[in-house]
């Protein structure tokens, strides 16, 4: 036989995975659909307290989504925030709540292979919820891959880098504690940027603790600071001048969310890049502030987004208006982060790199393979869908009950 008949062979089997082995009485093939959908609270201990400008996390709560579908395919999904509800309006108990009572009931009976499709029928009957989206898109997409034998990325238009680069957050709220903590991840080739976490003290305390930081660590590393909404517009002039001098390298969403017009002000102000997380949640919001003359940054998340293909199309946007591009995270565990790197991957360039770095903040990890994380970034997982399977012990461990 020739290959081009064994292509042909492998399309018809990949099609009949597609479209699943049961016929109508007509001989028609029946198309898979979506029958059961289970969602766990998963809390994991955090290797140190994670301090932020609203809340200090000793733990995170995970939403594991298991997904099965007609044709026997699990397709695995995750929905984490930060903090309970100190930083936006889904905790991991409405997550999982309003997956199971009004999101999964939209999914169960519909086709698994139509995900756009499954993703209007979601926004059409619930709004916001991007989290709770969020897992149920990737659960789709995971399942999609492994039912083709593809990888997420792949599934997304396929990968232009295979490793990441990944910074760490320093948020111990010690000064010397933090120093230590970087040195270390430099040595062992894990990090070579980082992220401080500032807001909670005066300026002058956080300006301070993070030039501190910045001058112990000179050149070897690039240090960024998000002071997640924590200041006022005056207070912003302020601090990001004294940031400015002390050589830090960007500036992550220092006002409310809300108020574009002052991140657009301060962007124009300043020569210190400004990154815009919270308040670019999609392309509606990132067409807002590329019209209103915004010159900086976007941070992607899936879970603000919705899901991979909502931030993708976010990135889009960005990259056609100039913006740069940051990987974010909701200190998502390995499945949430593998969903994240599967769309990072597939994009040309991010200017500032990631911060997927979820998975070693948690003491433990609920897969059969963590993520491997070296050469101051991490792997993308092989294998179809996500290339995570679950520890069904540790996931039982670890689930709430």
């Amino acid at each position: 036989m020739s290959s081009h008949s064994n292509n042909i062979g492998d399309a018809k089997d990949k099609q009949a995975r597609l479209w699943g082995k049961t016929k109508h009485l007509s001989g028609a093939p029946m198309p898979v659909v979506i029958e059961h959908i289970e969602t766990q609270l998963v809390d994991l201990p955090t290797i140190r307290p994670h301090k932020l400008s609203m809340a200090t996390m000793g733990c995170q709560t995970l939403v594991i989504v298991r997904m099965r579908h007609s044709d026997g395919v699990e397709g695995l999904g995750e929905g984490t925030t930060i903090g309970g509800l100190s930083y936006g309006p889904e905790s991991p108990e409405s997550i999982k709540c309003n997956i199971d009572t009004y999101l999964a009931p939209l999914l169960i009976g519909q086709s698994s292979a139509n995900i756009n499709a499954l993703r209007a029928r979601m926004n059409r009957h619930v709004r916001g919820n991007t989290i709770a989206k969020s897992a149920l898109e990737t659960a789709l997409l995971d399942a999609q891959g492994k039912r083709l034998e593809v990888s997420v990325a792949t599934l997304l238009g396929g990968t232009n880098h295979d490793h990441l680069p990944v910074l760490w957050t320093l948020a111990s709220g010690d000064t010397q504690q933090d120093i230590e903590e970087a040195f270390q991840r430099l040595d062992d080739r894990r990090h070579c940027d980082f992220k401080l976490k500032i807001g909670a003290n005066s300026v002058d305390q956080d300006v301070n603790h993070v030039a501190m930081i910045k001058e112990a660590l000179g050149e070897r590393a690039s240090i960024r600071v998000d002071i997640n909404q924590a200041w006022d517009e005056s207070t912003a002039v302020r601090g990001i001048a004294a940031l400015q001098n002390a050589g830090i390298d960007l500036i992550e969403q220092p006002v409310d969310a809300r108020d574009k017009a002052a991140m657009i002000r301060l962007s124009r102000r300043f020569n210190v890049s400004m990154l815009a997380d919270e308040a670019v949640q999609d392309t509606r919001d990132g067409l807002d502030l590329v019209c209103g003359g915004f010159s900086g940054a976007f941070a992607l998340k899936i879970a603000k987004s919705g899901g991979p293909l909502e931030a993708l199309e976010l990135a889009h946007l960005a990259q056609a208006s100039g913006m740069e591009l940051y990987g974010g995270t909701m200190l998502e565990g390995t499945i949430g982060t593998a969903a994240s790197l599967h769309a990072w991957s597939t994009l040309s360039e991010m200017a500032w790199g990631t911060e997927m770095f979820g998975p070693l903040l948690l003491e433990d990890d609920i897969v059969a393979e963590p993520l491997s994380y070296h050469e101051f970034g991490v792997e993308l997982p092989a294998g179809p869908g996500l290339g995570i399977t679950l520890d069904e012990d540790k996931l039982t461990h670890y689930s709430r009950k």
